[in-house]
């Protein structure tokens, strides 16, 4: 018994040395994460900017999303949700550490992928007709045209998926989250390279030969094709050897049971938003209200929620794979809290200070000082969902990493029961044709779904795996709340007296200098009353300010 404890200790403390920790794994992916949203703002700003937001611009929006939309349905959310905790079990138990399993993945990923592009591009015109049925502002020869030059791109958003899958199984996090950038650069070089052609792209007739039609369209796949294409060294990096391997592997029927689980799970979000959309185009601008707020309470969740879910991932599926439910819930533990700490204070921000930033970033443009105010109260009024929604996402990646893809999908099919409840019943609540009140509904219903979800999967979760120290999590979240409430409770005090001194006479200009202000004393005072309240997640970065300040 000693002998063999004397053999493993090395190993896993080998192991250990190798993993990158998940703070400093989370941190890296924050950072090109951030990155990545700035280049990818940039390229939007521009292509506004380059062909507008009229026929020309709807069309190239209505194609350029139709790649992301087959490949979620086709292996995306597969992909997702099941090939890391996959790959890590294959590593354990074969001898080869999961390499030739790795290779049959991206193998059949790829011949899947490629099957659906073919497909997808035969259908292109009823592809189109779908999806533009009810239009009035999309040319759908246009965007026919453009699908067929975007469309292969769903084989690039694949692989993708499929290499950072891997490279995460073998603790490399940077790599798959810089890429984006890279699409976004050159899809910024594309559209200089448009803006300096000369005349217009002709839409009567359309022609597949018209050059601002390829450089448009061929320049969207080649930034797919890029952010794919920087994967494979850094993989081969790694000592992976690709070999091609199709056919038929001992768990295919294992992924296949998984992976039709987590299409029903992807078939249930699809479902939602349906019914999502048919209410809120019951009244005018509900819908652009409901999605420019969602946009919004997404970014810091993209930032730092994903980062932190991408990093936990693979230590959880390795704990699953060893059977080890302590390590799971270890690792769910300090995720909840992780995800009360972060983004607390930034559901505070956008709870007290939503309706100043609904103002100042869109009051300017053609919706208005109206259109803006509809964003910002629905903002306001839904942002408390911000950490029930993470959390909710991380108890799912729970499920994913014990190999189980049923459970998230039967409590998917619960959360979307109780958001189309709510859905109805606040459009009945709601006034005739208020959209105000009904973007507040949606998006209300969306952020009460998710604190319905987050309860649900930790009692599941409790029954599956015994005690997760639950009142340890309440414990967390209630002092984020008192830290964040005292902080911004301050920082709004400030703004308030800064208002009345000055007198902004321009709402705009008056709701830039409180977003401004609120945010440059909330957050730093919110984060600083959780280190003063000696949260123990906060003592790396107590420490390293701590060694900073002693270096001067």
């Amino acid at each position: 018994m000693s002998e063999t404890a004397t053999t493993t200790q090395p190993e896993q403390q080998k192991q250990q040395k190798q993993q990158p920790s998940v703070a400093r794994a989370s941190g890296s992916m924050a950072i090109a994460t951030i990155v990545s949203r700035g280049t990818g703002l940039l390229s939007k700003v521009l292509l506004i900017a380059v062909i507008g937001a009229e026929v020309l611009g709807d069309s190239y929006q209505a194609a350029s999303t139709l790649p992301t939309m087959i490949n979620e349905l086709l292996l995306g959310g597969v992909l997702t949700s099941v090939a890391i905790p996959l790959l890590v079990r294959a590593e354990k138990e074969d001898g080869d550490g999961g390499e030739s399993y790795a290779q049959w993945l991206i193998s059949m990923g790829t011949l899947i992928l490629g099957i659906g592009t073919v497909i997808a591009m035969a259908c292109a015109p009823l592809l189109t007709k779908i999806y533009i049925s009810d239009s009035q502002d999309a040319n759908p020869e246009l965007v026919t045209a453009f699908a067929y030059l975007v469309l292969p791109g769903i084989v690039f958003y694949g692989l993708t998926a499929l290499l950072s899958a891997v490279l995460n199984a073998r603790h490399v996090f940077g790599i798959p989250t810089w890429a984006p950038v890279l699409n976004n650069v050159v899809v910024i070089g594309v559209l200089g390279v448009y803006a300096l052609l000369p005349g217009e792209l002709t839409l009567n007739p359309v022609r597949m030969t018209d050059t601002h039609l390829l450089v448009l369209g061929l320049g969207t796949a080649l930034g797919v094709l890029v952010q794919a294409s920087v994967l494979f060294p850094a993989l081969k990096k790694t000592g992976f050897k690709f070999k091609w391997r199709i056919g038929w592997d001992s768990r295919l029927s294992e992924f296949g049971g998984l992976a039709f689980w987590v299409l029903l799970y992807v078939g249930l979000g699809l479902a939602s938003m349906t019914v999502l959309t048919k209410v809120a185009t019951s009244a005018a601008g509900t819908l652009t209200a409901f999605n420019y707020q969602w946009l919004i309470a997404q970014v810091p969740y993209g930032v730092l929620g994903v980062s932190l879910l991408t990093a936990l991932m693979p230590k959880m599926s390795r704990a699953a794979a060893n059977d080890d439910n302590e390590s799971i819930v270890r690792d769910l533990l300090f995720g909840n809290r992780m995800s009360a700490i972060l983004l607390m204070p930034f559901s505070a921000l956008m709870t007290v200070s939503g309706l100043a930033i609904g103002l100042a970033v869109f009051a300017l443009g053609a919706s208005g000082v109206e259109g803006g105010t509809r964003i910002g109260l629905a903002l306001a009024l839904s942002a408390f969902g911000l950490v029930p929604y993470a959390i909710t996402l991380l108890q799912l990646r729970v499920f994913y990493a014990m190999k189980d893809a049923r459970t998230p999908t039967v409590i998917q099919a619960l959360i979307v029961a109780v958001r189309i409840g709510l859905l109805f019943l606040f459009r009945e609540v709601s006034a005739p044709g208020d959209a105000s009140q009904l973007a507040v509904g949606v998006s209300l219903a969306m952020s009460l779904s998710f604190v319905f979800g987050a309860i649900v999967g930790q009692v599941w979760l409790r029954i599956r795996l015994g005690r997760l120290r639950t009142g340890f999590t309440i414990w967390t979240v209630c002092l984020t709340v008192v830290a964040s409430s005292l902080a911004f409770g301050a920082a709004k005090a400030l703004n308030w007296l800064v208002q009345d001194l000055f007198g902004f006479s321009s709402v705009i200009v008056a709701s830039w200098v409180e977003v401004v202000l609120v945010t440059l004393i909330g957050l730093p005072l919110a984060f600083g009353l959780l280190a003063a309240f000696r949260v123990p997640e906060m003592k790396p970065a107590i420490d390293k300010i701590n060694r900073l300040v002693r270096r001067r």
